[in-house]
C-alpha cells in the first residue's frame, strides 16, 4: 500500500480521534513511505509537548498534552519499531494532561488493565470504554467527553495486548475476567460498557458473562471473524497482539457471538457503518437481533469506527448509556 493510500485509509479514524484534519494532511503529505509514518507522528506529538511547556496557562498546557497523546497513539497504527515508545509517550501525555486538567481524575491499574477514572463520584453510573485491535484509551477521548458531559463517570482502559500494555501482554479471549477485575477495582456495583472495533466483541462477550454489566453498546464490533478471509494486515496485527501465529488462530476461533448473544440481558445498542466492509468480519446486525434487548443503528455512510459520521451515532449512544444506567439505578 502506498503512503497516500495508507493515509487515506486512516483519515476518518485519525480525525475521529480528534486531530486537526489540516494538520493530518500536512503531516501525511510529507511522508515518502509508510515506514516514515511512525517517526513523523511521533515528532508531531513531541511538538505538542513543547507547546505544552511554552503554554501560558495550565488549561492550554493540558489541552496540548491531550493532543500530544492522540498523535503519539496514531504513531502506532503503521508498522514501527518504536511503537511501544509511542504508546508509552501517549500514556504519559494523557496522564500529565488529566493531572493538570482534572484533579479528581484517578489512575486505576490491576492485573491486565490500566486506565483513568474520570467524572463525578456521585455519578448515576460508570461507563467502561474498551478499545480494540490496535486502538487504545487515547483514541476515544471525544467519546469519553460526550459521556462525561452527560454526568456519567468514565473509565477508559487498556487491556491485555492493547495500548501501553501491548508490549508486555497479549490478547485474551476471556476479556470478561479483565472487566470483572476493573469493576472490583473501581468499587462499583454495576457498569455500562462500550466497546469499539474488536472491543465491541470484548464488550458483548462481557455483557453475556458478567452480571454487573447494566448497559452495553458496541461500535463497529465483529459478530464473528473468519481467519481465512481476514486481510493480511489485520492478520499480522492479531499475530503480534496475540503472541504468535498459533495463539492468533486460537484467539480468532473464539470470536463468535452466536451462542453468547442470547445471554446478553442488559439493553444493548449495536452501531455499524454500512461502508465498513472488512473481509472476514461479520458486522453486528446478528448480535442486535439475537440479544433479548438489542437494537441496531446502521449509518449508511459510516465507515469503520464511524469517524466520518459522529453526529449520526455518538449522541445517541451516549444517551442510551445514560438513560439505561439511570433507569437501572432508580
Amino acid at each position: 500500500m502506498s503512503t497516500t493510500e495508507f493515509a487515506a485509509a486512516q483519515w476518518t479514524r485519525a480525525t475521529g480521534a480528534g486531530v486537526d484534519p489540516h494538520e493530518y494532511q500536512r503531516v501525511t503529505d510529507g511522508l515518502t513511505s509508510v515506514a516514515d509514518w511512525g517517526p513523523a507522528f511521533l515528532r508531531t506529538g513531541q511538538s505538542y509537548l513543547q507547546r505544552a511547556e511554552d503554554a501560558g496557562s495550565s488549561r492550554s498546557a493540558g489541552e496540548y498534552l491531550l493532543m500530544a497523546a492522540r498523535w503519539f497513539h496514531l504513531a502506532t497504527l503503521a508498522p514501527y519499531a518504536e511503537a511501544h515508545r509511542a504508546a508509552v509517550e501517549a500514556d504519559h501525555a494523557l496522564s500529565r494532561a488529566l493531572t493538570m486538567l482534572e484533579p479528581g481524575a484517578r489512575r486505576v491499574s490491576g492485573e491486565g488493565f490500566t486506565g483513568w477514572l474520570r467524572g463525578p463520584s456521585n455519578a448515576p453510573g460508570t461507563v467502561v470504554v474498551v478499545p480494540g485491535l490496535d486502538s487504545a484509551k487515547e483514541e476515544f477521548l471525544d467519546l469519553v467527553s460526550a459521556l462525561l458531559a452527560r454526568g456519567l463517570a468514565v473509565f477508559a482502559m487498556d487491556g491485555p495486548g492493547q495500548g501501553v500494555l501491548a508490549a508486555t501482554t497479549t490478547f485474551v479471549p476471556d476479556y470478561e475476567r479483565i472487566v470483572g477485575r476493573v469493576i472490583d477495582a473501581l468499587g462499583v456495583a454495576r457498569i455500562g460498557l462500550v466497546g469499539l472495533s474488536l472491543g465491541g466483541y470484548f464488550a458483548a462477550r462481557t455483557a453475556a458473562l458478567e452480571p454487573r454489566v447494566a448497559a452495553v453498546a458496541t461500535v463497529s464490533g465483529p459478530f464473528r471473524l473468519d481467519w481465512e478471509e481476514l486481510p493480511p494486515p489485520v492478520r499480522d496485527i492479531i499475530v503480534q497482539r496475540a503472541g504468535g501465529a498459533d495463539a492468533a488462530h486460537e484467539f480468532v476461533r473464539h470470536v463468535d457471538l452466536t451462542a453468547l448473544a442470547p445471554r446478553i440481558v442488559a439493553p444493548l445498542l449495536v452501531v455499524d457503518g454500512a461502508q465498513d466492509v472488512i473481509a472476514g468480519v461479520t458486522n453486528g446486525e446478528p448480535l442486535a437481533r439475537l440479544a433479548p434487548h438489542g437494537s441496531h443503528l446502521s449509518v449508511p455512510h459510516g465507515d469503520h469506527l464511524l469517524g466520518n459520521a459522529r453526529p449520526d451515532w455518538l449522541p445517541h449512544l451516549s444517551d442510551h448509556l445514560k438513560h439505561t444506567l439511570m433507569e437501572t439505578s432508580a
